[in-house]
């Protein structure tokens, strides 16, 4: 292991969740061994990482089929399977997808170019020999141990070299929201021109998408409460409509001038479902990465066959999605959101705070 100057602890700070359930399974740990690099990994010295959905599903169990409502902070949830990719996870575990810090060591066989650099973490771990494969992929913070600590190790080809004037924390808001955001987009094949409609508008998924939507030079229709809008104006989105709305063709031709679109896109699910889909034109596309309204819906198949529709599902990234949103963030091409920075040792406030969903963007936590 090559670990330039820097003296690496023998014990670390961490959060650390002990299994599914409720927000106190997230203990605050002062004295957690301090990971070391396998031959082909990096040790990363931890900046800052951001708190997405999946930490709170996994945490409750949400993914289990047995389970039924929104994205909620209580648990356990079903025990059938509890984890994202429809199997159990390891306890204790380190959840945090979105880690950003620096490299203070290399395995005999990683990129010794990486060491003393600023990286953005890929959660998508991939069987690097077969890495399109996705039965063989697994998600940094779940499958293995993520950033809510002070030191966290990654594959050398799962991590990024970043050179911004962005601070840690505003780095931390961009690889996870933003890959799932351009996965959408691309799995959509969504072009210069179209119309695309994004329920969650003011999260942190949906604000990427804004922007993402932007950057292809397409149109914008975002959704999101009333009392967001005014910030999520920011992100110039071409019309801005409630979550709630009565009449959503209506509601469209007044604010677009006209009543359908090319493309959903869609992190919300729930009650809602049914009027996304009667908005889309005929062979419109639907994507969806995401239920945090709720995961059953209805759907009325004559709608789906009579017009010509595409539905996808978008989860496991190809590697290019990040390559490409790490280009974006060196050249500037999309802003950080960042609607809070909490510290460590606070991740249970943080996490309350992000499913009270009255932030624009994303919470990132700093050891």
């Amino acid at each position: 292991m090559e670990s330039g100057n820097h003296e690496i602890p023998d014990t670390m700070r961490a959060v650390v969740l002990m299994g599914h359930g409720g927000i106190d399974q997230l203990e605050y740990r002062k004295d957690w061994p301090t990971p070391r690099p396998g031959p082909e990994e990096v040790l990363i010295r931890v900046g800052a990482c951001g708190l997405n959905n999946t930490d709170v599903n996994t945490r409750t169990g949400w993914y289990a089929k047995s389970v039924r409502g929104p994205t909620e902070g209580e648990g356990p949830g079903g025990a059938d399977d509890p984890a994202w990719g429809g199997g159990g996870i390891a306890f204790p575990r380190i959840q945090g997808a979105d880690a950003v810090g620096e490299v203070v060591a290399c395995g005999a066989d990683a990129d010794a170019a990486l060491l003393g650099r600023r990286v953005l973490v890929d959660g998508w771990l991939r069987d690097w020999s077969d890495p399109l494969n996705r039965e063989k992929s697994g998600y940094f913070g779940s499958e293995c141990d993520g950033g809510f600590a002070e030191y966290c190790t990654a594959h050398h080809r799962n991590v990024a070299a970043i050179e911004s004037p962005l601070e840690d924390a505003e780095l931390a808001t961009f690889s996870c929201s933003y890959s799932t955001a351009e996965g959408m987009l691309t799995r959509a094949g969504v072009s210069p021109g179209e119309w695309v409609l994004v329920t969650g508008a003011s999260g942190g998924v949906g604000s990427a998408l804004v922007q993402l939507v932007r950057r292809r030079g397409a149109r914008v229709v975002a959704m999101a409460s009333p009392g967001k809008h005014a910030s999520l104006a920011a992100l110039s989105p071409d019309a801005v409509l409630p979550r709630e709305v009565p009449d959503l063709p209506e509601a469209l031709r007044r604010a677009i001038g006209r009543s359908s679109v090319q493309v959903v896109a869609d992190i919300a699910g729930g009650a809602g479902f049914g009027a996304l889909i009667e908005v889309l034109e005929r062979g419109g596309r639907y994507v969806v990465s995401g239920a945090i309204g709720g995961p059953i819906v209805e759907l009325d198949l004559r709608t789906l066959y009579l017009r010509d529709l595409t539905f996808f599902g978008s989860t496991v990234l190809p590697p290019g999605i990040f390559q490409d949103v790490a280009g974006y963030i060196a050249r500037g091409e999309v802003v950080p959101i960042l609607a809070a920075v909490h510290p460590l040792a606070q991740l249970r406030q943080a996490q309350l705070a992000f499913l009270a969903k009255k932030h624009l963007g994303n919470i990132v936590v700093v050891p």
